[in-house]
């Protein structure tokens, strides 16, 4: 951050003390996919190098060390317009294997909250599999199995696109919010012990998820749409209902879903250029300015307004951090990459907040959350065994 004021280096030095002790676990990285659609690595980790520091992109191990990372999600995603979601959801998960035995000094693979407070101990990075886009299913619960036995813990269940059993936030509704077998795709996660990520979801669907699951809920990479009208973030009447469901919204650092003003002003070329991002995305920013003007730049002070705005509707103990990097060239001004994570928890210290909010925030609220959903799946697996509880059961809904 370029302020350098005494009271704004204590802050920082302040944040720095409570991640010696606190883990600090970043709820969405799009590494993966980075990894995969690299010009020079397509897919291969050792020639990514990325236990090398590089120029371009938002990360990579030096990085993550410096930004005092000690557990990442990390996104197996899959595009809603690809033509062979299974295969490719996978590859993805398939990818964050290899990365975690290419470096197993760095990554300890986490199949739970234990697995996450270990890797601290240890020094490592926690390395937790996620999958975005529920596409991969293919509209069956057998993989569901697959993917835990596999190692994912968190599921994003759509992407951008609106899938035949859930509505994407931003796309056409098909679903009315969840279908039968969306809210089956629920209880199945519920069962497994697999955490419900409605990051992407309609508010239609936050609002059926919020019915279905017996499970606190997670919002890996989302906002307050109070300040930032984008329907990738989160209404308030879904905040409200959240304190109930004891589950976790993780504050993004994605500058249109953070700064109103770049929202308005980066809409129009977004539904220009549709899905062609990656290295043409930075090419597209650039020469849209040229004709109407420099972009207006999100800041890490107005991701920390969402913070404190959603710790007032959901409580302190239920905000977390997910930033979306995705190795684009637009992050908010103090939060560029990874090695930027403890300016958010020194703006929070700057803002009054005590240690144990900072350190819940930086980490522990969602292990306290990715407990809970242990917890319950335990307890529905028990009473399935015991033939006692209908919500227990597994019954495999066909889609449509």
């Amino acid at each position: 951050m370029e302020n350098r004021s005494p009271a704004r280096k204590n802050a920082l030095e302040k944040a720095w003390a409570i991640l010696e002790k606190a883990p600090l676990i970043d709820g969405h990285n799009d590494l993966p996919m980075v990894i995969r659609h690299d010009p020079v690595a397509e897919g291969d980790i050792e020639k990514f190098r990325l236990d090398e520091e590089h120029a371009t992109g938002d990360t990579d191990i030096p990085r993550l060390r410096r930004g005092g990372v000690s557990g990442q999600i990390w996104a197996a995603f899959a595009p809603s317009e690809s033509t062979r979601p299974a295969m490719h959801t996978l590859e993805q998960i398939d990818l964050i294997m290899r990365m975690n035995e290419a470096f197993p000094d760095v990554f300890l693979p986490a199949l739970s909250p234990d697995d996450a407070l270990r890797a601290k101990q240890e020094g490592k990075i926690a390395s937790i599999t996620a999958v975005e886009g529920a596409i991969g299913l293919e509209n069956s619960l057998a993989p569901l199995r697959v993917w835990f036995a596999a190692g994912v813990r968190l599921i994003t269940l759509c992407h951008n696109g609106t899938l035949d059993w859930v509505d994407s936030a931003t796309d056409v509704p098909r679903c009315g919010g969840l279908s039968a077998f969306g809210r089956s795709v629920v209880r199945e996660m519920n069962r497994l012990g697999i955490m419900v990520d409605c990051a992407h979801v309609s508010a239609d669907a936050m609002r059926q998820v919020l019915d279905v699951s017996s499970a606190p809920i997670v919002f890996s990479h989302s906002n307050a749409r109070a300040l930032c009208d984008h329907p990738r973030n989160v209404p308030d009447d879904v905040l409200a209902r959240l304190p109930e469901n004891d589950g976790i919204v993780m504050a993004t650092f994605v500058p249109h879903f953070v700064s109103e003003a770049v929202r308005l002003w980066i809409t129009p070329l977004r539904r220009l250029a549709g899905a062609t991002l990656g290295d043409n995305w930075g090419k597209q920013i650039r020469a849209y300015e040229q004709e109407h003007g420099p972009a207006p730049i999100a800041t890490v002070e107005q991701v920390a307004d969402h913070v404190e705005y959603l710790a007032a509707r959901v409580g302190a103990g239920r905000v977390g951090i997910g930033s979306d990097f995705w190795g684009g060239p637009d992050s908010p001004k103090g939060l560029e990459d990874v090695s930027c994570f403890p300016n958010l928890l020194a703006e929070m210290i700057a803002r009054g907040w005590s240690e144990d909010h900072v350190a819940g925030l930086a980490g522990a609220n969602f292990l306290r959350v990715f407990r809970a959903v242990e917890r319950e799946a335990g307890k529905l697996r028990a009473a399935e065994r015991k033939g006692c509880s209908a919500a227990g059961r597994r019954v495999d809904v066909p889609a449509g």
